[in-house]
């Protein structure tokens, strides 16, 4: 190891506190009863309370940094799937060889299920934003191990071109509170993202069933989860591999719902909108949740530089984009409540319509998702 490169490493180890997960599976696994607890209470409660101690981190590395000095923060999403899948499938094996009862079962693929929502599919994200194809095939096994494979499709084609408008459907809108939320993504961006590689086939002259659809890959890659997971623990293994999926997706949708909620481009008629800018995502520079979900929780910068590594990603002043009072952990518990949510985020929605927007008076297509949108929206 080079003395230049120690820094750096040293640098990336907090971006490492996924690992924390991997030994409270263990002991979950081993001990059995509520100590499935301490997975949960590490990524959500834990990275909470050291936010309120640790502050926010409001400095912006240089974007130009080469990406050879990237490779101890890229190092963590790469080795992630392995650790991955050997919570899930190792648990499979254990839990259904007698080493625990149902609801002990239950209760750890419930904490596994946390690590593969808040840490997996949060690394898939970063993986498939990125060129290199072994690190988008690692990104499409993380997804995979989840059920939601399609997520990606929905997420480069149609999130990252109609994020705050009507047309994306993990924008939350004013008022609309999560379970509704979470209910209709669930039935819309399967169909939303089929239909943007239907488009995205045509314009090719190629036909839905042509060998490059990813729909392709994403079946046979979740076929394959849930072949292993049957075969290593039969019916029960497969149930508590879907319930592990079930709670890695609820704890992505709850983390889309905070991202956008109530926020908007501006409308320029025939069904244009304005381009995307750091004021369309909600922003927020604390420390400790942020080196956990990898700076996801700079969301202004990427979605304004979506090709922009992690390590790099910049975050912005309350004057140019709207600021989160909490890291996700906290906001999304609160969005689980959604009297105690609109009342902490609706001001806030609204201060910031006066401050970005003050020509708009009349929001209520806004708040409908009703606006028009052009015919060819892919």
């Amino acid at each position: 190891m080079t003395a230049s490169s120690r820094p750096r490493m040293i640098d990336a180890l907090p971006f490492w506190l996924s690992l924390g997960m991997v030994p409270l599976a263990l002991i979950a696994a081993r001990f059995g009863g509520w100590w499935f607890v301490l997975m949960p209470v590490y990524a959500w409660y834990l990275m909470t309370v050291l936010d309120s101690v640790l502050g926010l981190n409001e400095e912006n590395p240089d974007t130009e940094t080469p990406e050879a000095q990237l490779f101890w923060y890229r190092a963590i999403t790469i080795l992630w799937f392995p650790m991955q899948a050997a919570m899930i499938f190792g648990g499979i094996w254990w839990a259904t060889r007698g080493g625990m009862t149902g609801w002990e079962s239950l209760g750890l693929f419930f904490g596994i299920g946390v690590a593969s929502g808040t840490i997996g599919i949060v690394y898939a994200h970063e993986l498939l934003h990125q060129k290199n194809p072994v690190e988008r095939w690692l990104g499409d096994l993380l997804l995979a191990s989840t059920l939601y494979s399609h997520f990606r499709t929905e997420h480069l084609l149609v999130h990252h071109s109609w994020v705050a408008t009507p047309r994306d459907a993990v924008s939350a809108r004013y008022n609309e509170g999560f379970f509704r939320f979470f209910l209709r993504v669930l039935v819309d961006c399967p169909t939303s993202a089929w239909q943007a590689e239907a488009k995205r086939l045509a314009r090719a002259k190629r036909s839905v069933f042509d060998r490059r659809n990813p729909f392709w890959r994403y079946a046979a890659l979740q076929l394959g989860m849930l072949a292993l997971a049957l075969a290593l623990g039969g019916w029960w293994g497969l149930g508590l591999f879907l319930w592990q999926a079930f709670v890695a997706i609820w704890q992505l949708e709850l983390t889309n719902y905070v991202e956008h909620y109530g926020l908007t481009r501006k409308h320029l008629g025939d069904g244009r909108y304005e381009h995307v800018l750091p004021r369309h995502s909600w922003n927020s520079s604390h420390t400790a949740t942020n080196w956990l979900l990898i700076n996801l929780q700079r969301h202004s910068d990427h979605h304004y530089k979506p090709d922009r590594r992690f390590p790099l990603l910049q975050t912005y002043s309350a004057e140019e984009a709207p600021q989160l009072p909490m890291g996700y952990p906290a906001m999304t518990f609160l969005a689980m409540v959604p009297p105690l949510w609109r009342r902490r985020m609706n001001p806030r929605v609204r201060a910031w319509r006066r401050q970005f927007y003050p020509e708009i008076e009349d929001w209520k297509p806004y708040n409908r998702g009703d606006l028009p949108m052009p015919r060819n929206a892919l």
